[in-house]
């Protein structure tokens, strides 16, 4: 829920606003009416996809909804405007009411685009993508926040079932559409971009997160709070924010990956207007949206038959803003220069420091090869069960093996 603080020191603000946003893909909610459009396991009374597993599912995703309890809260995979609309009333008896909805209403496709909101909509608008390739539309939705334009838009590329070329097609009519904003405009980017914030190193390849959206250099260095530039087309994605190993919101076979994102220009961090709050980004990850085999408890279908049971096969994400001026919180930065990476074991690696102790890297370590030599910087530690770990890291530089 968003809060106002009265700040009656100062003449000139008389009051902020802060307020979260979210992002999660519901997984397939499908209504009772037979359009002709939906997925064969959703066609109304077959597969035990009835008024009551369909109200199970309601209630489900209206439980996680009301849960996260973000002000505005952008949704994929709404069959359309009327499941919409019985989400948005089963949210209330939940316990949470979002006034202000919109979708996407592209004709032929078998989900949308949403959004729900507690804050009044100024405007939308339907970007259009490629429907003859089946790329889904982006949904622009145009606030006033204390005075203060803001845009966000609500996405879901096309899956990872498809080439990367389909992706850079979506990011390229977002860039088309961000690059027609006035400057200095103020802007999120959220929802399933069915891409890992790290894509490009990933594919080694050009990517749409990465290489068009611009979240990192034309080295593949992923951009951090203090690399965004004014007048500069670049974006910050809060998967950042997180130890390496908690970056991921959907788990596939066990594979973790931040298919969804919220992706923030330079212009929430200048101390002008609406401004992210640091380190607010994070992922819901309750103990009721895990089976206790530790996988997600995703909508449950078994033998072409929908049980009744389980929520989404991704996780929410959300993020706080405030109209107050962005303060970035003291975080701890390390160079490492000239380590030698001595051992491995399995998701771990050793190095050895110039003092002659070893410290331990957990997770991400897939680059770091044994008997090698490297300049890290590090941005995050813990201890676990007494033993100091580094969790966040980046390659500053590689020497060539061991003789270096």
């Amino acid at each position: 829920m968003f809060k106002i603080f009265l700040f009656l020191f100062s003449p000139l603000t008389l009051f902020s606003i802060t307020f979260t946003v979210a992002s999660y893909n519901v997984e397939n909610l499908f209504d009772m009416k037979k359009d002709g459009t939906e997925y064969k396991e959703y066609i109304p009374y077959e597969h035990n996809w009835t008024k009551k597993t369909f109200r199970k599912k309601l209630m489900n995703i209206s439980e996680v909804i009301c849960e996260i309890n973000a002000d505005i809260m952008g949704l994929q995979e709404i069959e359309n405007e009327n499941v919409l609309k019985k989400l948005q009333k089963t949210l209330i008896e939940t316990g949470c009411s979002y006034p202000y909805i919109r979708i996407t209403h592209q004709e032929g496709s078998s989900i949308q685009q949403a959004i729900l909101s507690k804050f009044p909509i100024e405007g939308s608008q339907e970007i259009l993508v490629g429907s003859q390739l089946g790329l889904r539309p982006i949904l622009k939705v145009t606030y006033r926040i204390n005075g203060h334009l803001l845009y966000i838009y609500v996405n879901h590329w096309k899956s990872k079932r498809s080439t990367e070329r389909f992706r850079l097609r979506s990011a390229k009519a977002l860039t088309k559409e961000l690059n027609q904003l006035p400057k200095q405009s103020e802007y999120i980017l959220l929802g399933d971009f069915n891409s890992n914030y790290n894509e490009s190193q990933l594919i080694h390849s050009r990517s749409g997160i990465n290489s068009i959206l611009n979240t990192s250099n034309s080295e593949n260095r992923l951009y951090r709070e203090e690399d965004l530039r004014e007048n500069t087309f670049q974006h910050y994605n809060l998967w950042m924010e997180l130890p390496t190993y908690k970056r991921w919101s959907h788990n596939f076979y066990g594979k973790k990956q931040g298919l969804d994102a919220i992706m923030l220009p330079q212009t929430l961090f200048d101390g002008v207007g609406i401004d992210y709050v640091d380190n607010s980004f994070g992922v819901l990850k309750k103990k009721y949206l895990f089976h206790k085999k530790g996988y997600i408890l995703r909508w449950e279908y078994r033998h072409q038959h929908h049980t009744g049971k389980g929520y989404s096969d991704h996780l929410p994400i959300v993020a706080t803003f405030s109209t107050d001026s962005y303060t970035k919180e003291d975080n701890f930065t390390q160079w490492l220069s000239h380590i030698k990476i001595v051992r491995r074991e399995k998701d771990k690696v050793w190095l050895l420091k110039e003092n002659g102790t070893e410290e331990m890297i957990f997770r991400g370590v897939n680059a770091l090869q044994v008997g090698h030599y490297y300049d890290l910087k590090i941005y995050q530690e813990q201890y676990y069960q007494g033993i100091k770990e580094i969790v966040d890291f980046e390659i500053e530089k590689s020497y060539d093996n061991a003789k270096n």
